[in-house]
């Protein structure tokens, strides 16, 4: 058997090498070229058993595909009864002075909120009459004050119409979300194919990041409004230190000054 081996790979390469032993009648072995012979055949073993495994690993994604598109109805609508909480509107007051529709079509939409608020707001006092004859402690004091007024203004108006803007884009939100979730749940095999998927992941990713963005203005607006609470504080807080450190000397300058006479006439019977 070992000789018939020989023999025909001697014959496949058609070599006629020196002869190193002789078998039989003429019959030449070549250990060198019978080496090479070997490796050979492990090769296109290795290379076999590599083309073999790939075409496995195809016909199992192949099948894998497959079976997604033709899952049964009811693992797509499993979870189709999913709570949906959708924004309530916004309960229209009465508006018996005529400026709290304004305002509350602001808070729905995000338009006109400066005008609106303003309209339900008392109007800003301009510069006190009198303002420029005070001290300069006088004037920094009012002036404070006035800037709390006006920046409390502005923040207000900015958080009205940050939240209106969100309620007016809660609808088409809505709308978006529950078109993600109808294609989530159909049966149609093109729905479920893997760009398909893909798509739908990307596109719930962008709504999660703006509604990520809405949630950051609205921290934003809140941290503003506590800025100008805490100026407030502040405020008066300064206030208070700036009456004490004055107390003494106003007390002296104010009040009457009594003297021993009067002191001891007070106490004598």
């Amino acid at each position: 058997m070992r000789l018939s081996f020989a023999l025909a790979f001697v014959a496949a390469t058609g070599m006629v090498l020196p002869a190193h032993a002789q078998f039989g009648s003429g019959v030449v072995y070549d250990p060198t070229q019978s080496g090479h012979a070997i490796q050979q055949i492990s090769q296109s073993k290795e290379l076999y058993t590599t083309t073999a495994e790939t075409t496995r690993n195809v016909i199992a994604a192949y099948n894998l595909a497959q079976r997604m598109a033709t899952l049964p109805s009811t693992l797509y609508t499993s979870y189709s009864s999913l709570g949906r909480m959708q924004w309530t509107s916004l309960t229209m007051p009465a508006n018996t002075y005529g400026n709290s529709l304004a305002w509350m079509n602001s808070a729905s939409t995000g338009y006109g909120a400066s005008a609106s608020y303003q309209s339900a707001s008392i109007p800003r006092t301009s510069q006190l009459t009198g303002y420029s004859a005070l001290s300069s402690s006088g004037q920094q004091s009012i002036a404070a004050r006035g800037a709390t007024v006006d920046l409390s203004d502005a923040v207000n108006t900015t958080s009205l119409q940050t939240i209106g803007s969100i309620r007016a884009s809660a609808v088409q939100r809505e709308a978006d979300i529950s078109q993600l979730e109808t294609a989530t749940h159909s049966t149609d095999p093109s729905q479920h194919t893997e760009m398909a998927t893909l798509q739908r992941i990307n596109q719930a990713l962008l709504i999660e990041l703006r509604t990520q963005q809405e949630t950051n203005q609205l921290l934003q607006a809140q941290a503003l409004q506590q800025i100008v609470a805490q100026k407030i504080q502040q405020d008066n807080l300064k206030s208070l230190f700036q009456t004490g450190n004055s107390y003494q000397q106003t007390f002296n300058n104010v009040t009457p000054q009594q003297t021993s006479t009067g002191t001891q006439w007070a106490f004598h019977y």
